[in-house]
């Protein structure tokens, strides 16, 4: 029991899924309750870059991004007892699931476009979202990544029913 007891403090918890679904609000909170480190790699981008994920998307493209991502979550994934948010396209890259998937327990949280749209229509720092069209984007995005976030995943949770506490209204 004792080394189950061990093995499951030492046990990686990553976020995965679409932009909106609530990977960075959930993961905060579950590190807190675990009383873990938590990490999102976007947050850790723009540390170490200095910059926005914007500006970093203006500047290197979304290639460019990309490779830093990757960096990012070779390096967290390698980290024991954290539980970290990933972005919505971290899963673009075969790697990126590779690591995630062999490194820990990969939850894909699951929400619909119709929720991204709300919980995304003021956030001007996404910028897949920067278009005219932005639930053709999300609709589009969806039908590319959830074949992926779905062959990475080890258990399924659907995001889409709202906390009632104001204070989790951003997600």
């Amino acid at each position: 029991m004792q080394d189950e007891q061990e093995c499951n403090s030492l046990t990686n918890i990553f976020l995965i899924g679409s932009m909106g679904a609530g990977k960075s609000t959930l993961g905060r909170l579950l590190a807190s309750a675990l009383k873990r480190p938590f990490y999102d790699s976007d947050r850790v981008i723009e540390e170490r870059c200095g910059a926005s994920i914007p500006w970093i998307f203006d500047l290197e493209g979304e290639a460019g991004f990309r490779q830093r991502e990757t960096q990012v979550i070779d390096e967290l994934t390698q980290e024991q007892g954290i539980v970290l948010s990933t972005g919505g396209g971290s899963v673009l890259k075969e790697e990126n699931r590779q690591y995630l998937k062999e490194r820990g327990l990969v939850i894909f949280l699951r929400t619909t476009v119709d929720q991204q749209l709300l919980r995304t229509s003021k956030d001007r720092s996404r910028p897949l979202l920067q278009t005219e069209n932005p639930r053709a984007r999300l609709e589009e995005l969806k039908e590319k990544r959830d074949p992926l976030y779905l062959a990475t995943a080890h258990l399924i949770v659907d995001t889409d029913q709202r906390p009632t506490s104001s204070s989790h209204a951003g997600y």
